[in-house]
């Protein structure tokens, strides 16, 4: 089993920038890919950005080149840094965790508001 606890999010401004942070615990060793989606009301859960183990990231086009998605493989943790902030941003952020087994597993979801 692995825990997922999100800390970060909040208020934001328009072209500011919030700092997400996603701490597994657990068995850690058991985790191949994180990443983090994110949820905003009316609409469905959706894909922001993943890293592999090695480092490969993917993004989705609505965020690239403003958020970037990092991993501390000896922590295990993972960091998403959203820049240039727009309020279409605006959501309930998840980290999720999937196992080399093929479980995923959910953090409880952290707030982000992009208003002026």
């Amino acid at each position: 089993q692995v825990q997922l606890v999100e800390s970060g999010g909040g208020l934001g401004q328009p072209g500011g920038s919030l700092r997400l942070s996603c701490a597994p615990s657990g068995n850690i060793f058991s985790i191949n890919v994180m990443g983090w989606y994110r949820q905003a009301p009316g609409k469905q859960r959706e894909l922001v950005a993943t890293i592999t183990g090695n480092g490969l990231t993917n993004y989705a086009d609505s965020v690239k080149g403003r958020f970037t998605i990092s991993r501390d493989n000896a922590k295990n943790t993972v960091s998403l840094q959203m820049n240039s902030l727009k309020p279409e941003d605006t959501a309930v952020y998840y980290c999720k965790a999937l196992a080399y087994r093929g479980n995923s597993y959910w953090g409880q979801g952290t707030q982000v508001t992009v208003s002026s």
